[in-house]
């Protein structure tokens, strides 16, 4: 084997988590698949012999590459509109994972904690996801943001006081989160608006993204969302039960082919939070053979 394809090999090994860190970076697949490319190419032009700790590099350069993508977000003014959601990450239920979406799903990274590290500036959101999601140390931070570790700790605070007061901690037991689902769609196919009401969090909040050619919202309050659950029965009648972003969540498929896939976060028993994407073109380029069977 020659050194070329020897370094190629141990690559490969670390791209199952270099993907997991860019797409909690980036909130996007394809995003996320750009960066541990171009983590490759630096690679491919560096003396690996230089290189003590292969993982650790490539993680770091992984965190640069993605810090200044979110940088380039801001200067182009691309913030993300409040229904705006990232990309899902969807399972079978019960079914064989292959690395890449084990990884992707490790430590059960809710849709709902994505979506707000969407509204963290680009270095808060780098410390946080690189020291509270993945271990990296300070002093290995500190250099990707041009901050000494003890700024990089700072930065890592403000972003964890913003997530615990805005990202619901969902219930742990993944069966329990099912029977709430479940319970959600057989109120919502029987339009019963009393039984959706008592499945819901008095605050419960709806994002729903449906790309650029639908407008994008929101919606907030138990009565409120019951309304619309109802208005949706018929979308409740083609669900099948899936894992998205590690959590109870459905995909509804109409003549087989996806119009929704959706990411409940159930907190205490009850829906807090609704995640629907129905944007044609970004579920056309979700992998979603894990249903198939």
């Amino acid at each position: 084997m020659s050194d070329r394809e020897f370094l190629a090999e141990s690559f490969e090994g670390h791209r199952p988590h270099l993907r997991s860190v860019a797409y909690r970076m980036l909130g996007s697949l394809s995003e996320a698949d750009d960066a541990v490319q171009e983590a490759w190419l630096r690679l491919s032009r560096t003396d690996s012999a230089d290189i003590g700790n292969l993982g650790g590099w490539l993680t770091t350069v992984v965190g640069r590459v993605c810090l200044d993508m979110l940088r380039s977000r801001r200067s182009r003014g691309e913030e993300p509109l409040e229904g705006h959601l990232p990309d899902p990450i969807v399972g079978g239920v019960g079914a064989e994972a292959g690395p890449e979406q084990e990884a992707l799903m490790a430590d059960s990274v809710g849709l709902a904690l994505i979506v707000v590290l969407e509204t963290l500036a680009p270095a808060e959101r780098l410390a946080f996801v690189l020291h509270d999601l993945f271990g990296v140390p300070f002093d290995e931070i500190a250099p990707i943001v041009d901050r000494t570790p003890a700024a990089a700790r700072q930065l890592a605070s403000r972003a964890r006081r913003r997530v615990r007061g805005a990202a619901p901690v969902p219930d742990a037991d993944l069966a329990r989160q099912r029977e709430v689902v479940d319970a959600f769609l057989a109120a919502s196919r029987g339009g019963d608006f009393d039984a959706l009401v008592a499945v819901l969090d008095p605050d419960v909040v709806v994002r729903a993204d449906g790309g650029a050619l639908r407008p994008s919202s929101v919606a907030r309050g138990a009565e409120s969302v019951a309304r619309g659950a109802i208005t949706f029965a018929r979308m409740a009648g083609v669900a099948r039960p899936a894992l998205v972003n590690g959590a109870a969540g459905v995909v509804e498929m109409v003549a087989g082919e996806p119009v929704a896939v959706v990411a409940f976060t159930v907190v205490g028993g009850r829906v807090a939070e609704l995640d629907i994407l129905t944007a044609p073109e970004r579920l056309r380029r979700l992998d979603l053979a894990v249903l198939d069977g």
